[in-house]
């Protein structure tokens, strides 16, 4: 069983494959943590925690006479605002008779099969035999108000999910202040690093390591959106953790709106993290009988490094949260128009782009902005989901027709959530906006805010969606949302719900997304928000893909892949190559590096194929059978990162490795050459040590040498090498010049008889 109690010392122990989480009741009703870590079997934990007298610690009625037991410095399981804790809380909550805070204590729990559901909201998933849930219920006796504490424990996985779901069993009104999933009490047993991500338009999700401080470090947005600068994702790591060895601890929010991670060391040098809603944008009414679902968060330990925390969330966020049929097949090699066309097109010019692309391989058309309304820049027509036929005579199925009869698929850009005033919908229902009463709306790219709170207004986008899809023929929808939520009040509200409009917006585009793609399981989402704005767990859930950032550049791009694959799986990271000198940077890359890049995500286009060379055009039709080819290793092999672009300076590298270590795929591009430099030497991970391989392919970009004479220079002609050999002495490449070259080198393992 993955999850036990024992009635004697009143543990509940939850097991995964290689780790433990316990905690225990106490005799006060106080549900203490005792241990979450490497796994230990039969034992009772509670004598790691010593009780003290901390001085202005106070102590709950029961304990007034044992001055050491205070709920200051007890290792609480779930602690709320208002009885004695005055570490950060994970409920703060406030009744309609003016008492504020909970006095949380155990009242049942229960252990089921499978794996607890949130409802209208992503949450992970399991399938028979997967999962356990632990539902553990804490009860205030003054407000009557219950926090159901849900543990989903994936033992193979070596996962535990957390939720809370809030329940008003008293007579009167309570608002949540913050309604935390986590709340996890670990002590301070060494020194330990906290790793973010943070980031801006065009460079998201930034690996940040900083050490723990006493005090509370925030990981945050308060935007409406999980945001480009902090994304909700967040590691503890002990401080001489690599990516190789060390603890590390992940917390993962699923959930695409404002969050909140905070994590304190406080006076007894213990560690509290708490992670969920809250802050000066949250509350929720919860009227007698009435529950809150907060969204839940996927939580990780292991002592293998940041690499093991690594795959362990790849794998699961693939197997567990990812629901799309397109998860486990190839994903079409596609061309997007907009930096090739902008809105600045008509039909003739879209079907000549798609007839071009079709000659080189591309296997989908994507139309984005300016097919609408009356849409010709950012000015105008969102919110008008029906094609201008002065672009389109006839609208978009004719167009759709022809690129399917040139053997393509046909996909369309829309921004569902977002209206420019200088529309019919606007005109026609200006109180479905969110705005302010009596001010001017705070304006981004000339466009407002629909109130997806408003269930009038998702039935009419379900209304229009549904319909464009289904009578067009599409297979796929690039879902983008281009600003931030600034006035965060609904006229579906009445004034004192207005600081629920922000959830209620996440519940709306949810609810909306669950619709469209349940009904269409087989077009292909894609999720987007002026590219990484909402790269998360909660958009995986329902879109397989996200695009990763508007920057599309190569060498930024290195950096951006790469911190976004700490946490999630490279599968979902749109990657295009687009033109150069690129639009974002102005710099140039060879074509080949920047497919190098691009193949490590979804890999496609975003460009004119008639601006290239016929050199580039050849390559286009060998990068598409090259796409395919690589495409099992790259999208169902383990992610090695080799040598970080921020720590190297001048070259990033990185694997990715078979899980039978059949194969492995280096990949290296240099991002700085040197005069009489030397060779680049790397140790490759993951592969069999007491296996031989071979090199299969080379590929050598943008270098002043062909691939044969480079092949020659490495000494790698005709070598066999063993796994251990090249994993613990290495690899070792020849210098490279030129600006930017790249390489890709394919192993594969000899079998017994090729031997």
């Amino acid at each position: 069983m993955s999850i036990q109690f024992d009635p004697q010392d009143k543990t509940i122990t939850l097991h995964t494959r290689q780790t433990t989480y316990q905690m225990q009741i106490s005799d006060t009703g106080h549900v203490l943590h005792l241990y979450y870590g490497r796994r230990i079997d039969g034992m009772c934990l509670d004598y790691l925690h010593i009780l003290t007298d901390c001085g202005f610690s106070p102590n709950c009625y029961e304990n007034r006479l044992r001055r050491q037991v205070s709920q200051d410095i007890l290792p609480l399981e779930y602690s709320a605002a208002g009885c004695g804790d005055y570490r950060v809380p994970a409920l703060e909550c406030v009744s309609a008779q003016g008492i504020t805070g909970a006095d949380l204590r155990y009242v049942r729990h229960e252990i089921t099969g499978g794996k607890y559901r949130l409802p209208g909201l992503p949450a992970a998933f399991a399938g028979e035999g997967e999962a356990q849930t632990l539902s553990l219920v804490l009860a205030d006796q003054a407000t009557g108000l219950e926090a159901e504490l849900l543990y989903g424990v994936f033992e193979a996985a070596d996962m535990i999910t957390r939720a809370a779901v809030f329940h008003n069993r008293g007579k009167a009104a309570i608002r949540l202040d913050r309604a935390s999933s986590l709340c996890l009490d670990i002590p301070f047993d060494g020194d330990w690093d906290l790793l973010h991500f943070h980031g801006r338009h065009c460079m998201e999700r930034m690996p940040e390591r900083v050490r723990l401080m006493h005090g509370i470090q925030s990981v945050s947005s308060r935007r409406g959106a999980s945001s480009h600068h902090h994304n909700p994702f967040a590691v503890l790591m002990a401080s001489d953790a690599t990516r190789t060895q060390g603890a590390c601890i992940g917390v993962m929010p699923v959930y695409s709106g404002n969050h909140r991670t905070d994590i304190e060391v406080n006076q007894a040098n213990a560690i509290r993290v708490v992670s969920g809603l809250g802050g000066d944008l949250f509350s929720w009414q919860l009227e007698p009988g009435d529950s809150f679902h907060a969204p839940e968060v996927i939580l990780c330990h292991t002592d293998g490094g940041l690499e093991d925390l690594t795959h362990r969330y790849h794998a699961f966020l693939n197997r567990h949260v990812i629901r799309s049929p397109w998860r486990d097949r190839v994903r079409p090699l596609l061309i997007n128009s907009w930096e090739a066309m902008t809105c600045d097109f008509d039909a003739e010019k879209v079907l000549k782009f798609a007839g071009e692309a079709a000659r080189l391989g591309v296997e989908m058309v994507v139309l984005d902005d300016g097919w609408f309304g009356t849409r010709d820049d950012d000015n105008a027509g969102l919110g008008d989901w029906w094609a201008n036929e002065k672009k389109l005579p006839g609208g978009i199925r004719p167009l759709s027709d022809v690129i399917h009869g040139m053997g393509l698929k046909f996909g369309l850009w829309i921004e569902p959530e977002m209206v420019n005033e200088n529309s019919d919908l606007y005109r026609a229902h200006p109180e479905w906006v969110l705005a302010v009463p009596g001010r001017k709306p705070v304006m981004a790219r000339n466009q407002l805010v629909l109130d997806m709170g408003n269930p009038a207004v998702v039935a009419h986008l379900y209304g229009v969606f549904s319909a464009l899809i289904r009578e067009n023929g599409i297979d796929y929808i690039k879902w983008d949302m281009n600003r931030n939520i600034a006035d965060a009040h609904s006229a579906a509200l009445p004034p004192h719900r207005q600081l629920e409009a922000s959830h209620r917006y996440m519940l709306g585009v949810y609810g909306l997304l669950d619709r469209l793609t349940g009904e269409f399981p087989e077009v292909l989402f894609e999720n987007c928000a002026g590219g990484g704005g909402r790269f998360d767990a909660g958009m995986l859930y329902y879109t397989p893909q996200i695009w990763c950032s508007d920057d599309s550049d190569a060498i930024e791009r290195l950096t951006i892949q790469a911190g976004t694959a700490v946490g999630y799986p490279v599968g979902t990271m749109g990657a295009h190559v687009s033109i150069c000198p690129n639009q974002q940077t102005g710099r140039t890359v060879p074509f080949g590096t920047r497919a190098i890049v691009a193949m490590s995500g979804t890999f496609g286009y975003e460009l004119d194929p008639a601006q290239l060379s016929e050199a580039e055009k050849r390559q286009m039709r060998v990068l598409a059978e090259r796409y395919r080819r690589f495409y099992d290793v790259i999208h169902r092999g383990l992610y090695y990162q080799l040598a970080d672009p921020g720590e190297r300076g001048d070259f990033a590298a990185w694997a990715f490795v078979a899980a039978d270590g059949g194969q492995a795929l280096l990949n290296l591009v240099v991002t700085r050459t040197h005069a009489n430099t030397h060779g680049i030497h790397l140790r490759l991970r993951g592969l069999d040590p007491e296996a031989q391989y071979r090199l299969a392919e080379l590929i050598v970009e943008g270098c002043d040498r062909p691939d044969g004479e480079y092949l020659g220079g490495a000494g790698l002609e005709g070598r066999v090498f063993t796994g251990a050999g090249l994993m613990y002495a290495g690899l070792t490449l020849p210098p490279m010049r030129g600006d930017y070259p790249g390489v890709q080198l394919l192993l594969e393992r000899m079998d017994a008889e090729a031997l």
